[in-house]
């Protein structure tokens, strides 16, 4: 064999450690709790981690770029009363829908605007739209929760098509668009060297600014989306809905193994990470376990897969 072949890594080492956590975690609670791998409740696991893979799968491109957006749990709690406010004013859900898409793309432009052309730090910038989002989000709703939904919002998180939950279907068609967006088109490409080389970007003429400025828009663009189906999840919009949720999503990136520089990322693994948390929580709950855990076990399961990773010798 080749050194080239020797250095060569195989398909187990690809696997990050949260395919580990993940499994480990699936058999610990099917032995702990009998309700846990039932089908009802897998496909509720799948159901309710649907809003955090909308946050994480484009929170994958912001950190590839060697950037950090912490305001998404904001942005998708404003969202949720944009959803709700729209919906009960109008009783469209095309216009509450439109409304929470609006809520989150401007905050992404305006994310963009200060990373990309102001050149402040990404956890800069996206700590004072966090602020700014979630000061709205208490000042327009009162502290109160935004409640009397229309039965067809309702509908898009316990619906089903053909039998399957339409959040699942929602998460399917998400990734499937977000793989072919970041590993079939050049912009993808660029998203890769703006982690990993910005200089070719420059030498080859690319609008870098407007690329990295687009990634913060995209995942804006996805709060949006997500504040849709959380709103309906809660058949209210909240003041406090997703506060946190951006912790779990850039939690779900890192253990799923994309890196905080050179440009490094993995879509899939951030999947693995979504659901990895999804089975925590729910087995959490399950075991009746106080839910002031969940967010330390969530730290140790990042921890654990880390230490995997280093054991596999993948990071430096």
């Amino acid at each position: 064999m080749s050194a080239a072949a020797s250095r060569r890594p195989g398909l187990l080492a690809r696997v990050p450690g949260v395919a580990v956590m993940l499994v480990a975690l699936i058999v610990l609670f099917t032995v702990t709790s009998p309700d846990f791998a039932t089908l009802p409740n897998l496909s509720n696991v799948l159901v309710q981690s649907s809003v955090l893979l909308l946050l994480a799968l484009p929170m994958t491109f912001v950190i590839m770029t060697e950037g950090l957006d912490i305001s998404v749990g904001a942005v998708l709690t404003l969202g949720t009363l944009s959803v709700a406010a729209t919906a009960l004013a109008t009783g469209s859900i095309v216009l509450a829908f439109l409304a929470g898409l609006g809520t989150g793309l401007a905050f992404g432009l305006f994310n963009g605007w200060l990373v990309a052309y102001l050149d402040l730090p990404p956890f800069v910038a996206t700590l004072g739209t966090f602020s700014i989002a979630q000061g709205l989000a208490l000042a327009l709703s009162g502290g109160e929760s935004i409640t009397g939904m229309p039965p067809g919002l309702l509908a898009i998180y316990s619906g089903t098509i053909l039998h399957i939950p339409v959040p699942i279907i929602i998460m399917v068609v998400a990734y499937a668009l977000m793989h072919g967006l970041l590993y079939r088109t050049p912009f993808g490409t660029y998203v890769f060297a703006l982690g990993g080389n910005r200089e070719a970007l420059v030498l080859a003429g690319i609008p870098r600014r407007l690329m990295l400025g687009a990634v913060y828009a995209l995942a804006g663009l996805m709060a949006g989306i997500g504040a849709l189906l959380l709103t309906a999840r809660l058949n209210a919009g909240h003041p406090t809905a997703g506060i946190g949720m951006e912790f779990d999503a850039i939690a779900a990136v890192a253990v799923g193994g994309t890196a905080f520089e050179r440009g490094n990322g993995w879509l899939f693994g951030t999947v693995l990470g979504v659901f990895a948390i999804g089975v925590l929580r729910n087995g959490m709950d399950l075991l009746a376990l106080p839910s002031s855990l969940e967010v330390s076990c969530i730290g140790l399961l990042v921890i654990a897969a880390f230490l995997i990773e280093a054991l596999k010798g993948e990071r430096p």
